[in-house]
């Protein structure tokens, strides 16, 4: 296994029989650095294969630039699926790599990285070097230059405005930094790229990448029983949704190129500054970032869920695109069946949400929290009980006791969430599940659990799932996904062979 480590732990070996495999399922694990050319590749590079003794292996593509090499124009290792985080690096470090990717540029600098993380700046350097091989400045310097890299190559944005969608406080300094990273200008480098097809004005289209296998007909399946109407649809194989972001509204549309290994993403959205946080959420939207392999070798040695993951390689576990949004839907649908709750999600939509002309199936943008602090949901037929949490739920957002951005410190979110009257341990875990992106969250019951392992004891149930760990909630989507067992996730409820047990209050 290659683990996300610094250049001195990596088994030279081992990547270099992934190296001359050119297998995907190692693309963005490692980068392969060539002394001669000074240039740093993907491991799926098309170039012809470099002697061994003229390579350096790097776990991260920060290290590689901070050691001198430049990213390779022909593989564009920008474009790599995105390394896994959270295997073989500390606490702390995935926390801050969460928070740059939503923070999108240094806003604020390392200083202000390490006191929201509750460390000092020089021990979280320490961390940076020694987990990925490069300081906290140079993997945001390198993210930045990678999704300016991007833009270049998979979108029309004039120059100007592409420097500020990057995250550079000037085109000087983006031509700059262009320059310094790929010896060519910004211009040279679209000259080289295949004339892409004129979109209209404010709309943007790129692949995202992932390693195989993706069970893209799992995720819609799962987002099907999830979707809220109006402001999500599913339809030929495509997902799409309204989005509001910064007093701006907008739009995306997601599908699978098979060729590419990655999903077409098409945005509409006015505000180009907004285009990096848009897709680092499309990413964790999608688990894109998943090493698959990595979570099967853990899973599978348990029985009952090697045969899951043989007949549906790749589940992965949905994100969400808001917190809040999440959250509420969960709540409103907690005590009914999936159908109900989009209907209920639909008629709240409706009454409380903003109408958005777009056509495509998508019509409203889901209702904000200060919209639904003040409202008397019993008028579209939610239950008191349900209208009471989510109301509590809307005031804790509006009052900032609960944020779902820059979350540091999951256990704490989730107690702060607890004591909302309403949420209870299954929706807290869910919440975690999607919305934290925590892969050990497990939202389910002993009860559930026993039956969809077709167990008639339920001893043992704590010790077999502690096996899972850290991969829970990849467990928990292929026991939902069992075909004798059908669990509508969004609310909780139970459906097994057509029978539905709904739970107490």
């Amino acid at each position: 296994m290659l683990a996300l480590v610094k250049e001195s732990d990596l088994d030279w070996r081992v990547c270099s029989r992934a190296r001359l495999s050119r297998d995907p399922r190692f693309d963005g694990k490692f980068f392969i650095a060539v002394r001669g050319s000074r240039v740093y590749c993907r491991s799926i590079c098309p170039a012809p294969t470099a002697k061994e003794e003229n390579c350096r292996y790097f776990a991260t593509a920060a290290a590689a630039a901070e050691a001198g090499y430049r990213p390779c124009l022909r593989c564009r290792p920008e474009s790599s699926p995105g390394t896994p985080a959270w295997a073989g690096t500390s606490a702390t470090v995935s926390r801050a790599l969460r928070l740059i990717d939503e923070m999108g540029s240094e806003d604020g600098g390392m200083e202000t990285l390490a006191e929201r993380l509750g460390v000092g700046s020089r021990h979280l350097r320490r961390l940076f070097l020694r987990h990925l091989g490069a300081t906290p400045k140079s993997v945001v310097q390198t993210r930045r230059m990678d999704f300016a890299k991007k833009l270049i190559d998979e979108t029309n944005l004039p120059m100007t405005e592409l420097a500020i969608a990057a995250g550079f406080g000037s085109v000087r300094r983006f031509n700059a930094g262009i320059r310094k990273t790929y010896h060519r200008t910004p211009t040279q480098i679209r000259t080289i790229v295949r004339q892409r097809v004129a979109l209209p004005e404010n709309e943007y289209e790129f692949r995202l990448r992932f390693r195989p296998p993706y069970s893209w007909k799992g995720m819609l399946a799962f987002l099907a029983e999830c979707v809220t109407p109006g402001v999500e649809t599913i339809e030929n194989s495509t997902y799409r949704r309204t989005i509001a972001l910064n007093g701006t509204d907008g739009s995306f549309e997601v599908s699978l190129d098979e060729n590419k290994l990655a999903l077409r993403t098409r945005i509409r959205f006015a505000d180009p500054r907004a285009l990096y946080f848009i897709v680092e959420r499309i990413r964790a939207l999608f688990d894109l970032n998943a090493d698959w392999a990595t979570i099967a070798r853990s899973l599978v040695a348990d029985p009952m869920l090697a045969k899951r993951l043989k007949a549906d390689p790749g589940l992965r576990v949905p994100g969400c695109w808001n917190g809040f949004e999440l959250t509420a839907r969960a709540i409103i649908g907690r005590d009914v069946g999936s159908q109900d709750a989009r209907e209920r999600a639909a008629r709240m939509t409706r009454a409380f949400g903003r109408p958005f002309p777009s056509g495509n199936g998508v019509t409203h943008l889901f209702p904000e929290p200060r919209t639904l602090a003040g409202t008397d949901l019993a008028s579209i037929g939610l239950p008191k009980a349900r209208a009471d949490t989510l109301r509590a739920l809307a005031r804790a957002v509006c009052d900032g006791d609960i944020t779902f951005e820059g979350v540091v410190d999951s256990d704490a979110f989730l107690v702060r969430l607890r004591e909302l009257p309403g949420i209870d341990a299954w929706t807290a875990q869910y919440v975690a599940m999607r919305a934290l992106g925590e892969p050990d969250a497990f939202p389910f019951e002993g009860q559930d659990l026993k039956r969809a392992l077709g167990l008639n004891d339920p001893g043992g149930l704590d010790l077999r799932t502690e096996r899972w760990r850290p991969w829970r909630a990849y467990a928990a989507m292929y026991l939902w996904n069992d075909a004798e067992m059908i669990v509508a996730r969004c609310d909780g409820q139970e459906s097994t062979r057509g029978a539905v047990r709904k739970r107490s209050e």
